[in-house]
């Protein structure tokens, strides 16, 4: 009789390994192998497999209509999906403990609820009183969602086969459930895998949407392999601090929407509250008259969304100056300190730098080098940027500014919520069209950083003269 064959798995990326050895050898993360027990196919008819049948191919015209959806009435979360919940589909929500995963989730459930859909919440890291505690803080307690405290995978499969009716199914945590036919612990790379595939095909079969709650490593990123990133139709993270007030939902894949759409969420007593204008609130506490700060007219996913960009800069008190970043890539920062000084004649290596994006919003597309710059150059000369004033642009090695995607939707919302004037790259000869200025808002283009630094340097120059 043939003996059972052990493996090695990385809890990080999915690896496998003959032997255990202390660091992984395709991720490199160390101490994240784990020894899994797989039985080998015996000999004989039924190690073979039988034959397939054919596939039908069919051509690239024709129509096809939009995928239904579940609207749960949180707007900011139906923004996020592409307009709501897609039937038969699967959506893995991450984030830090304690960011309000099971709340948003608690919350949607009860308004599909209360709005005649069946909904069953299944937690396996809670038990049943704990979720009616938690839907007793949140005045949700008269919804008719269904709830249940599980964990192992053939009581949760058996009774969602028999479900026929379910419009959406609440699974807290993911790597809580186990799946007694696998000899390893629960969260493990195999159990993730194997559970979810289950779940998901049950979620196609019987046409409900299933929503799988996953943990986060210290790093920031799902725990488990990135498999299940692969076998979800979107992944959803909750970004934010919990010292903060403000949360955003940020889907980084969509199989049915936009990716990198935004919803941002406000934490309150009563839960978390979609917040229509994030613009606004975001720039609720600017205050204009202080050097090292400049507004960034951003593009997050679909919606133009406007933020404060904050910089400060202080002598260095060690040999090695230090690169403080909240928000923003700190390698960008680098790179944005090495072209003022090497292509625009500022001194700042010898200084601390500390980069800050107001409100707990994490940017990462390009356009946001022209805003940090004006708050870097703004913090190094003490002159404060134009209250009414936004930037956006891409900044080279040279550099040169160059133009940036989506600059309409950027000048209408800083139209919108009051700004006066706009700094933007130059247009070159065969750009296209120049972008439109909304009523009230003047342009400035600028084709080289050095453009910039001179401007506040002129500032400088006048505010000498006058004293």
């Amino acid at each position: 009789m043939a003996k059972d064959r052990s493996r090695f798995v990385c809890q990080a990326c999915g690896a496998v390994s003959p032997k255990w050895q202390g660091r992984c050898d395709d991720c490199g993360e160390w101490n994240t192998l784990i020894e899994e027990t797989t039985a080998p196919r015996g000999p004989g008819p039924a190690a073979k497999t039988a034959g397939g049948r054919r596939v039908e191919f069919v051509g690239l015209k024709g129509e096809s209509a939009p995928p239904p959806r579940i609207v749960t009435g949180i707007a900011e979360l139906d923004r996020v999906l592409g307009g709501g919940f897609v039937p038969a589909s699967a959506v893995l929500v991450g984030g830090d403990p304690g960011i309000g995963k099971s709340t948003i989730l608690l919350q949607a459930a009860a308004r599909l609820a209360s709005g005649g859909r069946r909904v069953l919440y299944i937690s396996g890291e809670e038990a049943v009183e704990q979720v009616r505690l938690r839907a007793a803080r949140l005045g949700l307690s008269d919804s008719p969602m269904e709830l249940a405290a599980a964990s192992a995978l053939r009581d949760i499969g058996a009774s969602l086969e028999q479900e026929s009716d379910a419009a959406l199914v609440v699974m807290d945590s993911i790597q809580t459930v186990w799946l007694d036919a696998l000899d390893s612990a629960p969260g493990t790379v195999a159990q993730v895998r194997a559970c979810a595939a289950e779940l998901i095909r049950l979620a196609k079969s019987r046409g409900f949407a299933l929503v799988l709650v996953g943990h986060v490593t210290k790093e920031g990123t799902l725990a488990g392999p990135r498999v299940l990133e692969h076998m979800v139709d979107a992944t959803l993270y909750f970004e934010g601090d919990r010292g903060h007030q403000f949360r955003i939902l940020r889907a980084v894949k969509n199989r049915f929407g936009a990716t990198d759409e935004i919803g941002v969420f406000e934490m309150t007593d009563r839960g978390l509250v979609e917040v229509a204008n994030p613009s606004a609130l975001f720039l609720a506490e600017r205050r204009g008259n202080v050097s090292g700060s400049a507004v960034f007219a951003g593009i997050e996913g679909t919606r133009p969304v406007l933020v404060e960009i904050q910089a400060l800069l202080s002598p260095s008190s060690g040999g090695s100056p230090r690169r403080q970043v909240v928000g923003w890539d700190s390698g960008r920062l680098s790179m944005l300190l090495a072209v003022l000084e090497a292509r625009c004649g500022m001194s700042l290596g010898q200084n601390d730098v500390y980069l800050n994006i107001a409100g707990g919003l994490r940017i990462t597309e390009p356009a946001a080098d022209l805003a940090v710059a004006a708050a870097l150059v703004s913090a190094a000369t003490d002159r404060p940027t134009d209250s009414g004033a936004v930037y956006f642009g891409e900044v080279g090695l040279s550099g040169e500014v160059r133009q940036v995607s989506q600059a309409d939707s950027r000048l209408r919302e800083a139209a919108k919520l009051g700004f006066s004037a706009a700094t933007l790259p130059r247009r070159i000869a065969r750009g296209g069209r120049t972008a439109a200025a909304p009523d009230g808002l003047g342009l400035s283009e600028i084709g080289h950083l050095a453009d910039l630094v001179a401007r506040f340097a002129e500032k400088t120059l006048s505010s000498k003269s006058k004293a």
